[in-house]
């Protein structure tokens, strides 16, 4: 007759087992596919600048200012994160919200790792920059890795959207203090 567990032992052997599944479930959604929202990718214009590859980054706009920077240009949705040595540590695409800040110098004045931004979508990696009409513009990213669905009508939104890897290394790069200028 086989020896009887206590009943602790169940328990801990269950619980094992439910931490693992969860394990492997969260690290196959990791590797799966994200979804996208197809309406609200960034448009394409005839002055828009090619997306950058390792051979042809894209330049980064004239009169943004000198020394490691967050360059953020409003008609091209596009940011760039220069060092002080002038060189484009990366570029990237992104969807901005329905308030843009006026082009000017400003500094990142606070930071939050995640909430659940006014669209409803939970976000991270919020970097605060400015106000415009009473509402705060910050870069962020959807946890998930989704694009922004297109804002409702009339609401006004001050986020500035990006994919997630572009969210992570924006993070790393802009600490509180880290001087952003816009541009046209």
């Amino acid at each position: 007759m086989p020896a009887r567990l206590p009943s602790w032992a169940w328990v801990t052997g269950l619980t094992v087992g439910a931490i693992a599944a969860v394990t492997v479930l969260g690290v196959q959604a990791d590797r799966g596919s994200h979804p996208t929202a197809a309406s609200a990718k960034p448009s394409s214009t005839a002055s828009a600048q090619p997306t950058p590859t390792a051979s042809v980054p894209a330049r980064v706009p004239d009169g943004s200012g000198t020394g490691r920077r967050v360059v953020y240009a409003i008609g091209e949705k596009r940011v760039w994160l220069v060092d002080a040595s002038e060189g484009t540590r990366r570029t990237f695409t992104v969807w901005p919200g329905s308030v843009s800040p006026d082009p000017g110098t400003y500094t990142v004045s606070s930071r939050n790792a995640a909430t659940t931004g006014s669209d409803g979508v939970q976000i991270e990696h919020i970097m605060y920059f400015a106000a415009k009409d009473g509402v705060s513009v910050a870069f962020s990213n959807a946890v998930d890795g989704a694009s922004p669905p297109p804002a409702a009508s009339g609401t006004k939104t001050g986020g500035v959207r990006m994919r997630k890897a572009d969210g992570t290394a924006l993070w790393s790069f802009g600490t509180v203090g880290t001087t952003v200028t816009v541009v046209k």
